[in-house]
């Protein structure tokens, strides 16, 4: 029987050499950074950090930084403490971090795409110091890439938080580092492509002599629900200001449909543009204002309008949905605003259409660009004044409802080409709510693969143990048309095809789905992070090669000669000329350094 490969795994005394050997490189012999495994150095990483003080801005590779007094850091912490009480404000700043903790991940992914596998895990403590925050020592550190697995344990020293935070209110019960705990959780969770948890178990904060935290995969930690609440930016009014947030309330037992409804249109997510849609949703949710959700189809506005109910002080009364485009026309008057008997043939009796059923709660409308023109004249009725005749009736009902309207067309556009009324665009579009397509919203992908692996294993009775590298990657580069229905589908998909406790791959989520041909990371058996083939000059190499033989060709000075020539195509102009053979910038400017170094 033929050997299996052994793990992709990393001891700490292996990266304790790999650090050791980085930092003579780095002192030695920078140009040559990309030609080893052993990358990024400290060294290098500095070497990304640009300053430009005559126009004002400072670069961390192609990312804007700013250079912030860290008593000012700390007077804005007092401030969101204050104002917004301990529990939202670890919110904000948690999910601050997670933000920034992904960005630093996606610039170690970029520029250094063939980097050693625990350099690049490391390279996120390194800029964390770059940056002035904090300066990390691993205790124990071991992942492995291929089960999902993740496991370390970190000394935090001289944390600008903790600084902040003692000056301000002394010492207390509980850690302070949220942001450094947010940052921590978004570049290992971005980098590994699974879900890691860091949680703070010691904190200067709390009267110890340093700060020492621990991550771990999500299923290691078993119950997460505490430190999603603080990534995930649930029920900002929940938290009322000073006020710790309640237990999270337990996975729903299997049962009939709808006895998990809540759960089904919870909302994750920790990307700004996310974050920016959930406080703009607060706002809002204490008013009885009409909101008009806009996005494309599958971005979750419905469950966002449960949501705006939920949180509304209308959330003991009926939340009422309907979906215009699904009732046919001639239907669609009585399903709003009721039926008298006798009415029309069939009407044998009376019928409360949904405007009376959501009396006292909120009325969804979905797809209301779909509305006749009849049904869109007795529709401003009823919301300018506030009362319907059912149909047949002659009876005025007066009707309190908050309408939550959603489209995924622009009705301005509808207006202008004189399909929509311009009266009901304006009493509906009181307080519009633009929702972002997944594909702006990467960050977020990790956590709803997560959300919904958990839910759909309940659901189905199935026990997956989560996701593989590969899949991650894929989900994290394919453009989701569909959105975040797209990916709830394809999720329940691979949890029904894959067997019982193994980790589902690519083929059982994806089925003909057309997934993106870019260079991406990938883990080798050894452990170190390599790059798949690249669509534009590796697939150009391997068929002239398979074509003209190997003999025939010089491959490194052909593929030298044909990088050349696209840079003075383009006039110099790197990101051009990688955009024209298929690569990133980063991996061009790579293979340019490394012929010249060759």
């Amino acid at each position: 029987m033929k050997p299996q490969p052994a793990p992709s795994k990393i001891s700490l005394a292996e990266l304790s050499r790999h650090s050791d050997t980085m930092l003579r490189k780095g002192d030695s012999d920078h140009f040559n950074w990309a030609s080893d495994g052993s990358v990024p150095t400290l060294a290098q990483l500095t070497e990304a950090l640009f300053f430009s003080p005559g126009d004002g801005r400072i670069w961390l590779n192609d990312q804007r930084m700013l250079l912030v007094h860290s008593a000012a850091m700390g007077h804005l912490r007092r401030e969101l403490i204050d104002t917004l009480g301990m529990a939202r404000a670890r919110g904000l700043l948690t999910r601050a971090g997670y933000v920034s903790g992904a960005r630093d991940a996606q610039l170690v992914r970029q520029r250094w795409p063939e980097g050693d596998a625990a350099a690049v895990f490391m390279a996120g403590a390194r800029l964390h110091a770059l940056e002035g925050v904090v300066k990390v020592t691993p205790v124990s550190f071991s992942f492995d890439i291929d089960r999902g697995t993740y496991d370390g344990e970190f000394i935090w020293e001289h944390s600008s938080e903790d600084d902040e935070h003692i000056s301000a209110y002394g010492l207390g019960a509980d850690p302070a580092c949220w942001s450094q705990v947010g940052y921590a959780t978004g570049y290992v969770t971005t980098l590994f492509g699974q879900q890691v948890i860091f949680r703070e178990l010691d904190c200067r904060a709390m009267g110890a002599s340093a700060c020492r935290v621990v991550g771990r995969n999500a299923a290691a930690w078993g119950d997460i629900s505490e430190d999603l609440r603080y990534l995930e930016a649930h029920d900002f009014r929940a938290m009322a200001p000073g006020a710790e947030p309640a237990a999270a309330a337990p996975p729903p037992a299997l049962g009939p449909a709808g006895s998990a409804t809540q759960d089904r249109h919870e909302v994750v997510g920790a990307s700004p543009a996310f974050v920016s849609a959930c406080h703009l949703l607060d706002r809002v949710a204490r008013t009885s204002a009409t909101v008009l959700f806009s996005g494309e189809s599958g971005v979750g506005k419905e469950a966002f309008a449960r949501r705006l109910h939920r949180i509304s002080p209308r959330a003991e009364r009926p939340f009422v949905a309907l979906n215009c485009a699904a009732i046919p026309e001639g239907l669609l008057e009585s399903e709003l605003f009721g039926v008298e008997k006798g009415a029309y043939t069939g009407a044998h009796a009376s019928r409360e259409g949904r405007f009376e059923r959501a009396h006292g709660g909120t009325l969804f409308l979905d797809e209301v660009g779909t509305l006749s023109a009849v049904a869109q004249a007795k529709l401003l009725r009823v919301l300018q004044e506030g009362e319907l005749e059912r149909v047949g009736g002659s009876r005025l009902i007066q009707v309190d409802v908050r309408v939550a309207a959603a489209t995924n067309v622009d009705l301005r556009a509808e207006v202008q080409a004189g399909r929509f009324r311009a009266d009901l665009f304006y009493r509906l579009n009181v307080f519009p709510l633009h929702l972002p397509p997944l594909r702006e919203r990467r960050e977020d992908i990790p956590l709803l693969m997560s959300h919904f692996l958990r839910r759909e294993s309940q659901r189905h009775g199935r026990e997956v143990s989560g996701f593989s590298a590969r899949a991650v990657r894929a989900a994290l580069h394919y453009d989701w048309p569909g959105n975040i229905r797209e990916l709830l589908n394809l999720i329940e998909r691979a949890v029904i095809n894959v067997e019982d406790g193994m980790a589902i791959d690519v083929h059982h989520m994806f089925r003909g789905e057309p997934l993106a041909r870019q260079a991406v990371l990938a883990v080798s058996s050894d452990g170190e992070l390599a790059r798949e083939a690249d669509p534009g000059v590796d697939n150009l190499l391997q068929h002239l090669q398979s074509t003209l033989g190997a003999a025939a060709l010089d491959l490194p000075a052909l593929e030298a000669r044909l990088l050349a020539e696209a840079v003075q195509a383009h006039d110099g102009n790197l990101s051009a000329a990688a955009r024209a053979l298929g690569l990133s910038r980063a991996q061009l400017a790579y293979r340019l350094e490394r012929h010249v170094a060759g």
